[in-house]
């Protein structure tokens, strides 16, 4: 008999049989006897030493209700816990009756409080609160982890990274394509498309988990797509040509293009590197809402859309299954017709749809849960990275830190493109504006306002940069290239010496490693030279490193700048934002705001 069924058949909560190990800080099954135990005592450990002995066996007698320490009859545990592991049974499901005899040794003990199922299930299903698609694979681990089996996956190689890390910030690429799979899907999309990427919001969470930012990337965006190498069914790897000016959808499904394409097209828009991608079709939005029994929504103004059959009044409405799917689908008849006007609608739905998980009742229902679970991964697809149920377990319980205030929906600054004359079809980037926006999601820094968990190693940080600065032609260094682009050490040599009076400088070649940020190593003595390098260059204090000085050519001692995937090119300033652009039509989480 499965969990499941053997939970129902004891009147025991099957949910409730997944229990915390204190000692390892994961969830363990615990399952108690479904029938009569044998009468065959089970082989007895032996007692442990020191603290642990003879006394505090007694103790945990006592403590299973038998007088003087001993078992009850007919209590007698059917397994036994290691020692030092102790970990919590299930309790009965509510509304069972109670044990027919009450346990000895229980008798005027103050009842223990029940907790509640809600927060223990949310536990498990918070991060569905930041994505749905990310808690597809939180809800499927609570409840079977072969669903495991249900998710499919791609190997986009070094565009995504080989695992996840609980201790950094991280960025999720989250595609919707529109390709027209699924029972009822035919009258959506595009007919025949072999899946581009429709709906894609860039996910970052930030390090200290105090906020999160999903950007979403108009379809209609005009990008250059770089070449892309993709994995063959044989195991080859076939390289993708690039094409320049062609819209962002293309990134995807177009000339055999795959997921890892759209993510280096993301960097190649934004300067920002996906590290994972999640990416899902129609069913997953009809699946989900069902489950969770609809999500509210408000319109401004009553809809009677002809393409997506989408037909409301005015006000607040609940949404589910197909008539969800047509309100995130429709857009000529919100604003001026176009998808920005659908991307903020869906950003409003997703607010909506994290609002409803974290609270609805259907989560606290297995059956639910598991029906939730079976149905939403198999409209999942992610990267080689994360497709194991246990990692995407490890990235919900990480959304769930940030609080849905500090969840930030925005969209790309873009302009009209001029190349298009009088009808307005395709967009291209603000170049004045959204390098700002790139810039502050890339410093992990949050567009609300958060107290920073980090703020007392941050001020540290800064404070490398107070003090006296030597002059630039006292500047000893020595530059390596550790992951800029090719000639990066050359130009900033150049610059450095005739541009800015750093004639004490040399090129060093490359790096024995590419890092991702820049850094200056520099020893105690030589922090006013630090401070002016990090003036001239617009290094930020957390790129300063007190060490060792390396001896350069001419037998002196100097600091060792080395120019990290981040470097931008000479003269361009690496110092991270202070502070979030003010950026038009952003909005969080917590809003509930009606589509107009």
């Amino acid at each position: 008999m499965d969990a499941q069924g053997r939970g129902r058949a004891d009147n025991i909560d099957p949910a409730d049989q997944w229990v915390l190990n204190p000692h390892t800080g994961e969830y363990e099954l615990r399952l108690t006897p479904s029938a009569p135990q044998s009468s065959v005592p089970s082989p007895r450990r032996p007692p442990s030493r020191g603290a642990g002995g003879a006394g505090g066996n007694a103790a945990a007698g006592r403590r299973a209700g038998a007088p003087g320490g001993q078992s009850a009859p007919g209590q007698q545990q059917s397994r036994e816990t290691a020692p030092g592991r102790t970990v919590p049974g299930p309790r009965r499901r509510r509304g069972a009756p109670p044990p027919q005899e009450p346990l000895p040794g229980r008798r005027g003990r103050r009842p223990e409080k029940k907790k509640s199922r809600t927060k223990k299930v949310l536990m498990w299903t918070g991060g569905t609160m930041a994505f749905v698609l990310v808690g597809v694979g939180t809800a499927g681990y609570l409840i079977l982890k072969h669903l495991e089996g249900n998710i499919s996956t791609t190997d986009v190689g070094s565009a995504a990274k080989n695992g996840f890390s609980k201790d950094e910030a991280f960025n999720i690429l989250i595609i919707g394509t529109d390709k027209r799979t699924g029972k009822g899907n035919e009258g959506y999309g595009d007919k025949g498309s072999v899946g581009h990427a429709d709906t894609n919001i860039l996910l970052h969470v930030a390090k200290d988990r105090t906020n999160a930012t999903a950007l979403s990337i108009p379809r209609d965006l005009i990008v250059n797509v770089p070449d892309c190498p993709t994995k063959q069914p044989d195991g080859s790897t076939k390289v993708i040509p690039g094409t320049d000016n062609v819209r962002f959808n293309t990134s995807l499904g177009q000339d055999g293009r795959d997921a890892g394409c759209t993510m280096r097209t993301v960097k190649e828009v934004t300067g920002i590197a996906p590290d994972h991608f999640m990416m899902a079709d129609f069913n997953a939005v009809k699946t989900l809402t069902s489950a969770v029994g609809g999500v509210e929504v408000c319109l401004k103004h009553a809809v009677d859309d002809p393409d997506s059959h989408l037909k409301l009044s005015s006000g607040s409405h609940k949404v589910e299954g197909e008539q969800a799917l047509a309100f995130v689908r429709t857009r000529h008849s919100f604003g001026n017709q176009g998808d920005l006007d659908r991307i903020k609608v869906q950003q409003q739905f997703l607010g909506s749809l994290m609002r409803k998980m974290s609270s609805s009742d259907t989560l606290t229902n297995p059956a639910k849960l598991y029906d939730l679970a079976d149905a939403a991964t198999k409209a999942l697809t992610v990267d080689q990275g994360i497709k194991k149920v246990n990692t995407l377990k490890d990235i919900a319980l990480e959304l769930k830190k940030v609080p849905p205030k500090n969840i930030t929906f925005l969209t790309v600054p873009v302009l009209d493109n001029p190349a298009d004359g009088k009808i307005h079809k395709t967009v291209i980037v603000d170049p004045n504006k959204a390098p700002q926006v790139f810039d502050t999601i890339g410093s992990d820094v949050s567009f609300t306002e958060v107290k920073k968990k980090q703020q007392q190693a941050k001020d540290a940080e800064a404070d490398r940069l107070k003090g006296s600065q030597s002059a630039a032609s006292d500047v000893r260094v020595r530059i390596l290239n550790g992951g800029a682009p090719s000639g990066s050490a050359s130009q900033t040599l150049t610059w450095l010496q005739n541009q800015q009076g750093v004639t004490k400088s040399e090129n060093a070649g490359n790096a024995t490693a590419d890092i991702g940020k820049t850094t200056l190593e520099y020893a105690p003595d030589q922090a006013d030279q630090a401070r002016k390098l990090a003036a001239l260059m617009g290094l930020p204090g957390s790129a300063l490193k007190p060490g060792k000085s390396v001896t350069n050519s001419q037998g002196l001692p100097a600091m060792t700048l080395t120019l990290g995937k981040d470097f931008k090119g000479a003269g361009v300033s690496l110092t991270a934002p202070t502070k979030a652009p003010d950026v038009e039509g952003k909005s969080t989480a917590d809003k509930v705001q009606c589509a107009s």
